[in-house]
């Protein structure tokens, strides 16, 4: 580590006896993963020399070594396979079948084998301290980090103390499901075999991705989706995604819920509501995520335990005296997505050195530097399955909850550029208008490569951009970006 650039470090009573020290700082950053990183460095860049991040597991965190960056790694090599089959020339030079392990070994490689010395060494070079072990809040201002070999370091922030500590994986009350081995999205994303026989309990995100990867990898996958095949999308979107995957020999369970599960002589059995029963190696759940509170000790600043942390703007945490105890990423319960953590994590560490240095005080408005306004308004988001499905914004039914006038455009992508871009493509795009103000809210594209569709989406929802002014926004041509004039044309412009 660098030195210790002016720590005050002060001998507490327990260290007397040599259990612990404590040391006043500047910032403390309650986890280590891109989030907690982007709130330090900006804290850091703003001025404040003291900012300590505290990790009890990999530094980096989920993204870097459990989910986006090796479950990438897992679809993108089928994807391209796929993608070459789909084009008369490049088909016939497709003479081989995937090559398993060196999927494997290279999603490993993005993992840097699961070694975080190189994040590590991004920590220190940025100016900021890394402390390792488990981190509980100790009162205001106080957070108590034990190590693994029972070393207790307790830190005193001068300024803020900013939970980014993420959010972990949930298990449905089905009967058995507790007793049953399983895997979560870190046991599939790290997997070093492909099973022969996959069941996803979940059709979300993480569970469609999944079954497409270890579909394309060999497996024979059977998905438990509940009510709806990607629920929080558009209803359009979860269909397409639902008939590839189908096409491709997965089996798609709707209106069939999982009722209890048993693991017998290896296998995993999963009986549904309606009797059926399923069987496969490997179970993997993937029925959403909850933020990780439970142990931080929010109960000694008079927080609940276990909730997610309320914030307001600038992400300091309702309910909490003064301005030291900010929030950031999936722990808020808003948008857990990896970019939208990055995105609150550099206003969060912006304001924390503003108000450092007695700027940016009370509520920050909309769209301020110092405010996470996207967070609820222009969210957007990826699903790699194949189609792809890429959103930003509100569906339909969230903008009528919401009281917007609600026009909506959509229609099949079948443009010139979608035509040469794959045999047989099908997609589909959608533009949930308010009427009134004559702007886009939402958007939604679903096809092969469509994620590359997204950030234009996301400037007219951000910039509120008029339509009549979209119009003059000109779409190249062959892409597959020309579906923009076509919605356009079918709002009537």
């Amino acid at each position: 580590m660098p030195g210790d650039r002016g720590w005050g470090i002060v001998a507490t009573m327990s260290e007397s006896s040599g259990t612990g020290t404590e040391r006043e700082v500047d910032v403390v950053v309650v986890g280590g993963g891109s989030t907690g990183e982007n709130v330090a460095d900006r804290a850091h860049r703003g001025g404040l020399a003291d900012v300590v991040v505290v990790e009890n597991e990999l530094v980096g965190g989920e993204c870097s070594y459990w989910a986006c960056m090796p479950s990438k790694a897992l679809l993108r090599p089928t994807a391209a396979l796929a993608a070459a089959r789909r084009l008369p020339g490049a088909a016939a030079a497709v003479t081989g079948e995937v090559d398993v392990q060196a999927v494997l070994d290279r999603r490993t490689s993005f993992t840097s084998g699961y070694d975080d010395s190189s994040q590590v060494e991004w920590v220190e070079g940025a100016g900021l301290s890394l402390v390792r072990g488990t981190a509980r809040l100790d009162g205001e201002r106080r957070v108590v980090v034990t190590a693994e070999d029972g070393q207790v370091t307790t830190l005193v922030a001068r300024h803020a103390v900013v939970v980014a500590s993420g959010s972990e994986p949930t298990t449905p009350p089905v009967d058995g499901l507790g007793d049953v081995p399983h895997w979560g999205s870190r046991e599939a994303t790290s997997a070093t075999e492909v099973p022969r026989r996959l069941l996803v309990l979940g059709a979300g995100v993480v569970g469609l991705e999944m079954a497409t990867a270890f579909r394309r990898l060999g497996a024979e996958v059977t998905v438990v989706g509940g009510s709806a095949v990607l629920g929080a999308f558009e209803p359009r979107a979860g269909e397409l995604v639902a008939d590839a995957l189908r096409e491709e020999g997965v089996e798609v369970v709707v209106g069939d819920r999982a009722a209890s599960a048993a693991r017998d002589d290896g296998e995993v059995r999963l009986t549904l509501s309606s009797g059926r029963e399923l069987v496969a190696d490997e179970l993997l759940v993937a029925t959403g995520r909850r933020p990780r509170t439970t142990d931080l000790g929010l109960e000694t600043v008079g927080l609940e335990p276990g909730a997610a942390l309320d914030i307001d703007a600038s992400g300091r945490v309702r309910g909490v005296e003064g301005t030291w105890l900010y929030a950031a990423g999936d722990v808020t319960g808003l948008a857990p997505l990896t970019h939208m953590g990055k995105y609150a994590a550099r206003a969060v560490g912006d304001v924390v050195a503003a108000r450092a240095r007695g700027e940016a005080q009370g509520e920050q408005a909309p769209w301020s530097p110092y405010a996470t306004t996207a967070l609820r308004q222009a969210v957007p988001q990826v699903v790699f399955t194949d189609p792809e499905v890429a959103s930003v914004g509100l569906t339909e039914e969230q903008a009528r909850e919401a009281g917007v006038d609600v026009r909506v455009v959509a229609l099949d992508i079948a443009v010139a550029g979608s035509s040469l871009h794959a045999d047989g493509y099908t997609g589909w795009a959608c533009l949930v208008l308010d009427d009134a103000r004559g702007v886009v809210v939402g958007a939604t594209f679903v096809g092969q490569d469509v994620a590359e569709l997204l950030h234009s989406a996301t400037v007219a929802v951000v910039g509120e951009v008029p339509l009549d002014r979209l119009w003059h926004a000109v779409p190249s041509y062959p892409t597959i970006s020309e579906v923009w004039l076509r919605l356009l044309e079918a709002a009537g412009l």
